[in-house]
């Protein structure tokens, strides 16, 4: 059965809009700088929980003792 012509006009239309609104979601997701102030937020949350930050604040201090007992050997 063939179909309208103007029906199928209507479809393509439809589809297009759909497509654009589509990209321009995917645009605003993949924003380079969106992208990064996410990462930066997640990172600080992260970091600020107190097993992480006393983990790192341990590790450093190792370092530290390490790179001084080495330095005045």
């Amino acid at each position: 059965m063939a179909r309208d012509p103007d029906t199928i006009e209507r479809e393509i239309e439809k589809a297009r809009e759909a497509l654009a609104s589509t990209l321009d979601e995917l645009s605003v997701k993949a924003n380079p700088k969106r992208l990064a102030d996410s990462a930066k937020t997640s990172v600080l949350a992260k970091l600020s929980e107190p097993k992480v930050k006393y983990a790192l604040i341990g590790a450093g201090a190792l370092v530290g003792v390490l790179l001084l007992r080495k330095l005045f050997r």
